[in-house]
């Protein structure tokens, strides 16, 4: 499971975001508890309490003393925002300024991106024929 180039417990972090955002943790829902990680995983149950204390800083987790760690309500809303400003920032932002710099209009970019969503949903719509 943990083969990236990140620490441990960013990986781990990261996880239980994706997990939260494709509804495999709901709101409400409990996660698994530092020991249960270190003993699936074979880490230091240290790593997995830094990867809950980071998700607990930002509002993705809290915790019920004597219970565990639960996803908070509004998590997966408040990582979809922090998903999609992130995606701004880091694609189309960029995307912009390496139109601009190539003297590419907005608006042909935009085109552009019409075209790709039409292809897909036509590709989307040929395969449940």
């Amino acid at each position: 499971m943990f083969d990236g180039r990140e620490p441990i417990y960013l990986q781990i972090a990261d996880r239980i975001r994706a997990e939260v955002l494709d509804g495999s943790l709901q709101e409400g829902d409990q996660v698994k508890s530092t020991t249960q990680y270190a003993t699936t995983y074979r880490i230091n149950p240290a790593t997995a309490a830094k990867a809950f204390a980071e998700l607990v800083d930002e509002g993705v987790l809290h915790k019920r003393r004597g219970i565990g760690m639960f996803v908070s309500d509004g998590a997966r809303d408040q990582l979809l925002a922090a998903r999609r400003e992130r995606f701004f920032a880091e694609v189309v932002d960029p995307v912009a300024t390496e139109a601009q710099v190539l003297g590419i209009p907005i608006a042909q970019v935009v085109a552009r991106l019409h075209e790709v969503e039409a292809a897909r949903a036509a590709a989307h719509g040929e395969e449940r024929s």
